[in-house]
């Protein structure tokens, strides 16, 4: 009997002390995809021009903020937002300056800066800059979408 007793506390013993091994994530090549998707997405607002990048990139929950803190909620609002004639000639530039994933690779977020140029009413180019924020979804093909920029 002691010798039962002495087996089950040691047993205790040890299962209680385990300490528990945690596998580390290597997230490299999640930020990467990440960052791979931002520079996509940069380059067809350059190229095949804003409307159709943000519409293009957008996750179907997607929301933007823009100007009066508005904020336009899904995907076809936003491709509604950006179809008002000044933005098919405006132009768009960022640069991504910090990048990071969530611990499972399933969520990324992006900031930087970036520079807008729009012609005013008057046809006269003006240029806006500032720093934004994007928030990344990886979807079930495995393509990242953004759900808040």
């Amino acid at each position: 009997m002691k010798k039962i007793a002495l087996t089950l506390l040691t047993v205790a013993f040890f299962s209680c002390n385990k300490k528990e091994v945690v596998t580390q994530v290597d997230l490299e090549p999640f930020k990467k995809e990440v960052l791979k998707a931002e520079e996509d997405f940069k380059t067809m607002a350059q190229t095949k021009g804003i409307p159709e990048a943000f519409y293009t990139f957008a996750d179907s929950n997607a929301v933007i903020k823009r100007e009066n803190d508005t904020l336009i909620i899904g995907k076809e609002n936003i491709k509604l937002y950006y179809s008002d004639q000044k933005y098919q000639s405006a132009k768009v530039s960022w640069t991504p300056i910090h990048v990071d994933v969530s611990n499972d690779g399933t969520m990324g977020y992006t900031y930087g800066n970036y520079v807008w140029s729009i012609k005013d009413f008057q046809g006269k180019e003006r240029e806006f800059k500032g720093v934004f924020h994007t928030v990344w979804k990886k979807q079930k093909d495995g393509s990242w979408k953004y759900t808040w920029d």
